[in-house]
């Protein structure tokens, strides 16, 4: 076997290798970019539900309040209803 020959199979294997390699990196450097850009989806949905449940606990608070006027508003009600009887 003579050197150039010996030469380009060696450098054609060991080019391989390195093709491999570098692909296996930069599936993880994409797999990793991938899971990060999921995280981050999953981190607006919770600041969003969050948000949403901050929302719904006003808008109840708010509920109870006018809720807890309607037992003396009622109780006026038949009051002025039984004087006109």
């Amino acid at each position: 076997m003579s050197a150039p020959v010996f030469f380009t199979t060696l450098s054609l294997i060991l080019g391989t290798v390195i093709v491999v390699f570098g692909l296996r990196a930069y599936a993880a450097i994409q797999q990793a970019k991938a899971r990060l850009g999921a995280e981050e989806a999953y981190r607006q949905i919770a600041e969003k539900a969050v948000a949403g449940q901050s929302e719904t606990a006003a808008a109840l608070a708010g509920l109870q309040s006018v809720l807890a006027d309607v037992p003396a508003r009622l109780a006026a009600v038949e009051k002025i209803l039984k004087q006109v009887e």
